[in-house]
């Protein structure tokens, strides 16, 4: 008899399991997940494509037109001023050796801890009239009005713009960061022996190389700040995000919300198309091997300082003023704000974090498997779909959550009414299951794509080896894979975690009634100019968010410097 190579066992006995009712199963479970998953944004169409009261033509011929100016020039503003943050300092960090590079290479990311609505209470807090920096200003040059002097006004669309900025810039640092790490330094060599300079060899060379990775970094910056509510409504600015609320809780139509929520769906969408497909694209750059390590130049003179200085700053305004000012806060008020109450928030937001990070890791967990188990075009297309969620807003998501969970409330509690006659209340849509949902359907694409890296590096013949000993999937999963897989579910369970605590839009709409997390404390004392007695809460999100800042860049790099 002929001998048979191993791939083609390998082969046989995928094409096996393939067909296998074990893996019709697993199939069945990627598919129920995905349908779960997706729910949310085919409410949202639903209800848009079918509202109760049609008020599309009165909010096309009013708000809408300024919704969508003020999204799109916030969107462009942050685009462009995050693209020049982020990739300037990775170009810095990569191409370059000057004092502090070693720190700044991680100390650039410490922006993400801090959430965009926290750095907006704050600033506002130092450069309003009555803050410090406008006081100091006025006792300094003698002024007592402020028809005296011009001061630019904080809160504004430029101001959101900054905001946005200091702290998303890390999408794009990291992603570019990466990228420029992985290329080699014979296109360099040969740019300088044609006698190209440092800028022309970024644009000519560096640029078109880095596209793809600077393209997945941008549609993240843009899919925050279209999600974000707690900064453009502290601004003032009239996002769509801002009209969704507006139309909602103000006017109280759902469908008109869901018209709006609806757009912004198409947006996210478009962003999410584009990440993935420049994801896909970084790749192919980055297949070809590296003929040669990457070498810094080093920097002298004025250029080592200057280079020096705009890492710093980005640091300094983007993490340090806020931290520091958060910290005077919460010493100086520590007496009032630690108390029983502070401890009832904590304890909620810890809870809502530790159940959706606990339910999503086991989620993700099994989907990933699924796939690998029984792969198929079909169910690599049901684990994407269960991770669409991401792109979408939390607005668009509590309203996506709110309409089918009100639907099921409503229809058991006419059933107990009928044939028991008594009334269940609000089962799902009020209690914590709603948040818990809309978690889920959100965060669920950080848990998948952290168990299917983790996958991605154990070998076939594992499975095997366990398959041969009797082993069934769910036994191979519980005994083979998951140990193994501690490392990344725990990375995982870290970041949603720490999302969950920031997570504000979604939070603040699906909340129960006298149910209050940190984010929503903060947001609602901060709007109320009360940063002081809110900043506590601020300081135990800003402080948490530090450590998936460490693991991401413990992931990213392992490069010696």
């Amino acid at each position: 008899m002929e001998a048979v190579s191993a791939p083609v066992i390998r082969e046989l006995s995928n094409h096996a399991t393939t067909g296998s009712p074990d893996a019709r199963r697993w199939r069945y479970f990627s598919a129920i997940v995905a349908l779960i998953a997706v729910i949310p944004l085919l409410a949202v169409i639903y209800v848009a494509f079918f509202p109760t009261e049609n008020i599309w033509p009165h909010l096309w011929s009013t708000v809408l037109p300024r919704y969508l100016e003020a999204t799109f020039f916030l969107m462009l503003g942050v685009g462009l001023l995050a693209t020049f943050f982020g990739v300037t300092s990775a170009w810095l960090v990569a191409f370059y050796r000057f004092p502090g590079r070693k720190l700044f290479s991680w100390a650039l990311l410490l922006p993400f801890a801090v959430p965009a609505y926290v750095i907006a209470y704050v600033y506002t807090d130092l450069l309003e009239y009555s803050g410090p920096v406008q006081a100091l200003l006025r006792e300094w040059f003698g002024w007592r009005t402020p028809r005296d002097y011009w001061f630019p006004q904080i809160r504004s669309l430029g101001g959101a713009i900054i905001m946005f900025s200091l702290v998303l810039y890390p999408y794009v640092y990291l992603t570019c960061r990466a990228a420029l790490m992985e290329q080699s330094d014979s296109l360099l060599m040969a740019s300088r022996s044609l006698g190209a300079g440092a800028l022309r060899t970024f644009y000519r060379i560096v640029l078109p190389i880095i596209r793809p990775a600077l393209a997945v970094g941008l549609a993240l910056v843009l899919m925050e700040t279209l999600n974000d509510f707690g900064t453009v409504s502290f601004f003032a600015v009239q996002t769509l995000t801002a009209g969704l609320y507006d139309t909602w809780l103000n006017l109280g139509n759902v469908g008109g919300a869901a018209q709006i929520a609806a757009l912004m769906v198409g947006i996210a969408l478009a962003l999410l198309y584009l990440e993935r497909a420049s994801r896909h694209k970084s790749k192919s750059y980055q297949s070809g091997g590296r003929t040669r390590p990457l070498t810094p130049t080093q920097l002298t003179g004025k250029s080592a300082y200057i280079a020096s200085a705009f890492c710093f700053l980005l640091v300094f305004f983007g993490f340090l003023v806020p931290a520091s000012v958060l910290g005077y806060y919460s010493i100086e008020y520590f007496d009032v704000t630690w108390n029983s109450e502070f401890f009832r928030l904590a304890m909620n937001s810890l809870q809502l974090a530790t159940i959706a990070a606990a339910l999503l890791v086991v989620v993700g967990a099994l989907l990933a498997y699924s796939q690998r188990i029984a792969p198929s075009a079909l169910n690599k297309s049901m684990a994407r779909l269960a991770s669409v969620g991401y792109a979408m807003p939390g607005a668009v998501l509590a309203i996506g959550v709110i309409v089918p969970l009100g639907a099921l409330d409503n229809g058991i509690d006419g059933v107990a009414r009928d044939y028991f006659n008594t009334s269940t209340g609000l089962i799902f849509s009020g209690t914590i299951a709603a948040i818990i949902y809309a978690y889920s359907a959100r965060f669920l694409a950080i848990s998948l794509g952290s168990a299917e890296s983790g996958l991605g590096r154990i070998t076939p013949s594992m499975d095997q080896a366990a398959r041969t000993l009797g082993h069934s999937s769910l036994s191979i999963l519980t005994k083979v894979h998951l140990p193994l897989l501690s490392r990344s579910m725990l990375t995982a369970a870290i970041i949603v975690f720490v999302d969950v605590l920031k997570e504000l839009p979604a939070t603040l709409i699906l909340r129960p009634f006298n149910f209050e997390t940190l984010a929503t404390y903060l947001y609602q004392y901060a709007s109320d100019e009360l940063l002081e007695h809110s900043a506590l809460a601020a300081m135990f999100i800003v402080a948490t968010g530090i450590i998936p800042v460490i693991l991401l860049n413990r992931a990213s790099t392992a490069k010696q410097y």
